[in-house]
């Protein structure tokens, strides 16, 4: 998968998160949810373009850094939706499968540049 791919996947993954929060119920809970959700499934995506312009390595590990930890928290809030019930799971379910494999590829990704710097020296 190239960079390109996973720029699309990632705006994809925060377009369903984004509409999975409108369709929160429209209480306290519901509401904060909503914006935390938006937020860092959003910010995962914009967190990503900016690791692919990265200026160097140290800058590239740090951004992606910032890319595991929101995909992370994007699957933390789905996780209580399911937990709280205010959503159905089975509507849940394919997002957080999605959220789990792009921490695996993300994770993965800056082992791969780490690792690279340690051979490196």
């Amino acid at each position: 998968m190239n960079r390109e791919d996973l720029k699309k996947r990632l705006n994809n993954f925060a377009h369903r998160c984004v509409k999975l929060a409108l369709a929160l119920p429209d209480t306290s809970l519901g509401r904060h949810i909503r914006g935390q959700l938006i937020r860092c499934s959003t910010s995962a995506s914009a967190n990503y373009r900016a690791t692919c312009i990265a200026q160097s390595r140290p800058s590239f590990v740090a951004k992606m850094s910032i890319v595991i930890e929101e995909i992370d928290e994007s699957a933390y809030w789905l996780e209580f939706i399911i937990d709280e019930k205010l959503l159905d799971e089975k509507r849940m379910l394919p997002l957080l499968n999605e959220a789990s494999e792009l921490i695996k590829i993300f994770v993965s990704a800056r082992k791969t540049i780490q690792w690279g710097k340690l051979n490196n020296k």
